[in-house]
């Protein structure tokens, strides 16, 4: 009966982290969190202007894709499209970092289901690429850290470590 109660201390105790009875600018646990959070909302904010911008949305000149074939204006579009999901998801990350840093753990919560998305889908939907896209390798990276960003936060401090700013 111990094992299960513990483990549903523990359970509680990463739901409180990860859904905040009150959302305010604390940052709970390690700040380490909070600034990696910011390099990836960096990463995510170039990234999704770069699929907005450029010329062939990335799909060619980024991901390899053979954009000399039939469809490949849909192809552009499609990916002009990811980039403005990319800037409203970002955004909401911004929101997040400068107002809402109790959130912190449950934006790497959602880092983990989105990056595991984008391995997952093309495992559905393959495309072929000319070489593998750098996202690709992006997404292992963040899988692991978003993992390990809120078992950081959920285990490593139990206090908030900052206060608003």
């Amino acid at each position: 009966m111990g094992k299960f109660m513990e483990k549903g201390l523990v359970m509680k105790n990463v739901l409180e982290i990860l859904l905040p009875a009150r959302a305010d600018n604390t940052i709970r646990g390690s700040k380490w969190s909070f600034y990696i959070f910011i390099l990836i909302a960096i990463i995510g904010t170039v990234r999704s202007f770069i699929h907005i911008l450029a010329p062939d949305g990335g799909a060619g000149s980024i991901a390899g894709m053979n954009l000399a074939v039939t469809g490949a204006d849909e192809v552009i579009f499609a990916f002009a499209l990811w980039g403005g999901e990319q800037l409203i998801y970002v955004l909401i990350q911004w929101v997040v970092i400068f107002r809402y840093r109790s959130l912190i753990p449950l934006m790497w919560a959602v880092q983990f289901f989105e990056t595991l998305l984008r391995m997952v889908i093309p495992r559905i939907k393959p495309v072929t690429f000319a070489h593998t896209p750098p996202g690709a390798y992006q997404n292992y990276v963040y899988l692991v850290l978003s993992v390990l960003m809120v078992a950081w936060t959920a285990w490593g401090n139990k206090k908030p470590a900052g206060g608003a700013g």
